[in-house]
Order: structure tokens, then C-alpha cells, then sequence
């Protein structure tokens, strides 16, 4: 069977012959104005969402402000969430409360109401993250290329190209490889080349063959 393109909404099919719905490519499973999906970056679920968007990110309305940026070929395991800004409530007053979150809901949310938070901020995933079970991505938390995302994490701000985050609120626990390989990866992006060459060289992609990638980079 041919590998599925990236429209594909259920891209596994099981030894039975039937179709895993627990596990979508999200440019297939969401059309959403405040998202950014690349190819063949997917997430599972033991129990499948009707809503996909609304599972990942509940508080990612239509009206919002920020985008949510995932790269090509992120894998995102089941309970994960993003906390996208819109969910923040203004700290800097004397009350917390969105008054006009409640205020005109036919509408939609007036973001210019003084009740509502000002400086939101996109929430960016690179490229070949994994994400693992639970995790929580908070508000405008910008993840690197080839970063890893401990199960139950919790992680907010910038986290470095390559490197292992865990617990919380998540600290780096190790970088998956110096800086030099680092620099020689991103240069490589081969989550860019056509998709015939990526299946050409798995080998190579996934037990980290930096050299052959080199010679075969389009």
C-alpha cells in the first residue's frame, strides 16, 4: 500500500483492514482560519474528537487574534493541549474577570473591550516535533525543530532546536545533539525536500546519517 498523502484524514489502516480513527493528518482532520498545519503532522487519540481543533485547542476561536503554527511531520500524542492567548485573562488590574467574554456572544468576543488581554502572542512548533502524551503547551510558547515533549510537560516560552523538555513547568533536560549537527540538520531541512526523496533516505533520516543526508540534500 502506497504511503497517504497529506489530505489523508486517517492515514493508518490496521492488519484487519480497517481504518485507526484514533489518528488523523491534521491538515485533513482541521480547517481553521487561526491554524497553521504542514504536511503529514498528525496526533492521536484514544478516544477520537468529533472536533479536532476544538480538542487540541479549545480556546482557538474563529475571532482570535494569534495563530497556532504547527511544522510538517509533528507527531502529537493523545491528552495533549494547546493554551493558546486567548485564553489569558489581564493581570495588570484590579479584577481578572472577562466581562466581555459574556457580553455580546452573537457577535463574537469584542477584542478591543478593556476586559480582554492585549499583546497576544502566536503559539510556534517547528518542524519533526514530537509532543508526547498530556503535554500542555502554553501561550505563545515557540518550540524548535527536532524538540521532544516529555509526557504531562508543561511548556511555555522558546525552547531550542533539538533539545528534550520535561516536567513542570519544563526545563531542558538534554540537547539530542551538539550544536555543530544541530546547524548541519536545519541546514539539511529535509522535512522540505519532495516527499519521494524523504522515503528514499528513511534510513538515513532517522538514525541520523548526517553525511549521507549531505550528499542527497535537493
Amino acid at each position: 500500500m502506497p504511503f497517504p498523502p497529506p489530505n489523508t484524514l486517517h492515514p493508518i489502516t490496521l492488519p484487519n483492514g480497517s481504518i485507526h480513527k484514533g489518528t488523523v493528518f491534521l491538515q485533513a482532520a482541521i480547517d481553521h482560519p487561526s491554524w497553521e498545519i504542514g504536511r503529514y503532522t498528525y496526533a492521536s487519540a484514544h478516544q477520537p474528537p468529533e472536533n479536532w481543533a476544538m480538542a487540541l485547542a479549545p480556546y482557538l476561536f474563529g475571532g482570535n487574534r494569534e495563530k497556532l503554527v504547527l511544522g510538517s511531520f509533528c507527531q502529537i500524542a493523545d491528552g495533549v493541549q494547546f493554551i493558546t492567548s486567548s485564553a489569558n485573562h489581564r493581570m495588570d488590574g484590579v479584577s481578572t474577570y472577562p466581562f466581555a467574554v459574556f457580553d455580546g456572544l452573537e457577535g463574537g468576543v469584542d477584542y478591543d473591550r478593556p476586559s480582554m488581554p492585549t499583546g497576544t502572542k502566536d503559539t510556534i512548533i517547528g518542524h519533526d516535533v514530537w509532543i508526547g502524551t498530556g503535554a500542555t503547551i502554553l501561550p505563545g510558547a515557540r518550540l524548535g525543530n527536532g524538540v521532544i515533549v516529555g509526557a504531562g510537560a508543561v511548556v511555555g516560552g522558546t525552547v531550542p532546536d533539538y533539545a528534550v523538555v520535561a516536567g513542570n513547568r519544563a526545563e531542558v533536560v538534554k540537547m539530542r545533539f551538539d550544536e555543530d549537527t544541530i546547524a548541519r540538520i536545519n541546514a539539511v531541512a529535509w522535512w522540505n525536500w519532495p516527499f519521494e526523496t524523504i522515503l528514499a533516505n528513511e534510513a538515513a533520516i532517522v538514525s541520523a546519517e548526517i553525511d549521507a543526508l549531505e550528499a542527497v540534500t535537493p
